[in-house]
């Protein structure tokens, strides 16, 4: 059995006797995280961007969860239920809280080419109509910042967010539909964390969940530039290495002590915990939270914060009222937990093509 030191230190040497074939991982990220403002676009080139800059929001696994179809004036975006994760997301939750945040991610880039953007809601199809009407061209620091958000599960620096910060994150989350909960003493976040360990110590120990969270984790660059989904392992700081050797040795280095292990050192480091929960627990509502994080992220983002979620205990159902109880919100569905403060810059994950989300 591989320790994890062991682990590490194998990786590099068969990385470099596997260079990827076709567009290396750096051409890949260069051509999916860039930001285009340019003026000139319209009619289909600028749907086409504004669909481009919708894919760069965060979705669960990385799964892209999302179809979009162009119209005269607006775009809708519908989940793709060919990449649902069953285990993990039984219900679908996280599926249309992506895409929340892909709709956030294309109101401001929608802003940024002069178009406002106002989203509906339909039950019955299941699908976020956004209508797209002209309106003065504002490129907003959110916009900016979207080639530049990641979720970064590595260390932070352990030091506290300015009140200036603090107010900047909660103004920018402000919905009617959606309350922000920042935890940032440290009695607080030692709580929380017990019920990250809690949860993820139950996950670990499923082997369904294992095994989905195993399908969509891309071990080597390579497989991550093929595919453009799913986790890549360097994202998550983790070595790169040939799929078979990391299937292989996956449940090996990969344990609920380990994990556990890391999100107390990751949960200790950060500034604080914050925990979005939506007014309405249904699909309209998870679309809302998606909005709200997204906007936080962005924000994060625009200055200098990282973020990563830590969703273990609203992945968990038994755990949820318990984990509801401790925000002081009994009744309420948590939607949403992450982790948040300055920290190092990761490898981006990649997108699949832009026709490869067009319905």
């Amino acid at each position: 059995m591989l320790t994890r030191r062991e682990f590490a230190m194998t990786a590099p040497l068969l990385l470099g006797a596997c260079a990827p074939d076709g567009e290396s991982y750096d051409a890949a990220v260069a051509r999916t995280w860039r930001l285009d403002a340019s003026p000139g676009l319209d009619g289909l080139a600028l749907l086409h961007e504004l669909v481009r800059c919708a894919t760069l929001a965060p979705s669960s696994h990385n799964t892209q969860c999302w179809k979009f179809a162009l119209q005269d004036g607006a775009i809708t975006i519908r989940p793709d239920m060919t990449r649902r994760c069953p285990v993990v997301d039984p219900d679908d939750h996280h599926m249309f809280v992506s895409l929340g945040c892909a709709a956030e991610n294309l109101a401001q880039a929608a802003l940024a080419h002069g178009l406002a953007a106002q989203a509906r809601f339909d039950a019955v199809g299941d699908r976020l109509h956004v209508e797209l009407t002209p309106t003065a061209a504002m490129a907003s620091p959110l916009f900016r910042a979207i080639p530049q958000r990641q979720s970064t599960r590595a260390e932070y620096d352990g030091k506290p967010l300015s009140p200036e910060d603090l107010r900047l994150l909660e103004r920018a989350a402000a919905s009617d539909a959606v309350q922000l909960v920042l935890l940032t003493g440290r009695a607080a976040l030692e709580a929380a964390l017990e019920f990250i360990v809690q949860a993820n110590t139950i996950q670990m120990n499923d082997k369904a969940f294992v095994d989905e969270l195993k399908a969509w984790i891309r071990f080597s660059s390579s497989d991550a530039v093929r595919l453009g989904d799913g986790l890549y392992a360097a994202s998550s700081g983790n070595p790169t290495l040939p799929a078979w050797l990391g299937n292989a040795i996956f449940s090996h280095v990969v344990t609920a002590r380990g994990e556990n292990d890391k999100y107390a050192a990751q949960v200790r480091s950060s500034a604080g915990i914050a925990v979005f929960v939506g007014s309405s627990n249904d699909k309209a509502g998870w679309i809302e939270v998606g909005r709200a994080y997204e906007r936080f992220a962005l924000q994060a983002t625009a200055l200098g914060v990282r973020t990563a979620h830590l969703n273990q205990p609203i992945e968990v159902a038994s755990m949820r009222p318990q984990f509801a109880d401790f925000l002081g919100m009994p009744g309420m569905r948590p939607d949403l937990v992450l982790r948040f403060g300055r920290g190092p810059t990761l490898p981006p994950s990649l997108r699949r093509p832009l026709q490869a989300v067009l319905a």
